[in-house]
């Protein structure tokens, strides 16, 4: 069994019930992360899953420069700060460089380091030293079990909070798999491990200038990634997913969340 991390009010990992994080893929008006917080919040706590919502106030990793990629820092965290005001629930954002680390963590519960980003030593200590949860995605391009070094840099400067998720791996060109051995590798690392059922299902750079994606895979997986033991499951989500200014080929649409958790929550209490 891992060690479970604490995230406000719950525990994520340790044999506690599955948690979900989930959101917008970044924030692209307070109104919609607003609508898209209610909506998730309720639906969570009519069925008592532990919720941290997500969204980023930047997207640095775009592809082409015209992409929208956020309303930066400043004005980001001044809509984080009102949604962890308003719906009192925790928050999880991405952060790209060191000098990000301090500010976002004065709002943000959970620090996420991108999956491009993870072998950024700087990046991770800095993240670390804040002494809030880090959630590290393993790279598109690394084994799950080089993940126990990356962790390890966390705990250097005394930082044990820590989650790994996996978010699938590069096979070719324009085309992610997952491996579900990956999840339960790096759970015998010791570290609860999310499953991130949208970004797994990318299909990077697709369609010229941004990325595809196969959204009717994202049940099947996340159903066996929770059959696998998974602590976490990672879902972007949006009210109106063919207008979304950010990875709309692969976010799951709001309305169709409660099925999901409603299928994904009889395994995880099937398998404990």
């Amino acid at each position: 069994m891992t060690v479970s991390t604490k995230i406000g009010e719950f525990a994520v990992g340790g044999g506690n019930r599955l948690a979900l994080i989930a959101g917008p893929c970044v924030i692209e008006s307070e109104k919609i992360v607003f609508d898209t917080c209610e909506k998730i919040k309720e639906v969570t706590f009519r069925h008592k899953i532990p919720f941290i919502f997500k969204s980023s106030y930047s997207k640095a990793n775009r592809l082409n420069i015209n992409s929208y990629s956020g309303p930066g820092l400043r004005d980001g965290l001044k809509i984080l700060k009102k949604v962890k005001k308003e719906f009192e629930v925790p928050i999880l954002t991405d952060i790209h460089n060191p000098a990000e680390a301090l500010p976002v963590s004065e709002v943000a519960d959970v620090l996420q380091i991108p999956a491009f980003l993870c072998r950024q030593t700087d990046l991770i200590l800095t993240a670390a030293k804040t002494g809030k949860p880090l959630n590290i995605k393993k790279g598109q391009f690394m084994a799950p079990e080089d993940m126990l070094p990356i962790a390890q840099k966390a705990e250097s400067v005394g930082n044990k909070k820590i989650l790994l998720t996996e978010r699938g791996s590069f096979f070719g060109y324009h085309n992610l798999v997952v491996d579900l051995r990956s999840l339960l590798i790096m759970r015998n690392l010791g570290y609860p491990v999310v499953f991130d059922a949208t970004h797994s299902l990318q299909l990077p750079g697709s369609q010229g200038n941004y990325s595809g994606g196969q959204p009717q895979f994202i049940l099947p997986l996340a159903r066996a990634a929770v059959a696998c033991g998974c602590d976490a499951l990672f879902v972007e989500t949006h009210p109106d997913v063919k207008n979304a200014l950010c990875d709309k080929d692969n976010m799951l649409p709001l309305d169709r969340l409660e099925e999901f958790l409603f299928q994904v929550q009889a395994i995880d209490q099937a398998i404990r």
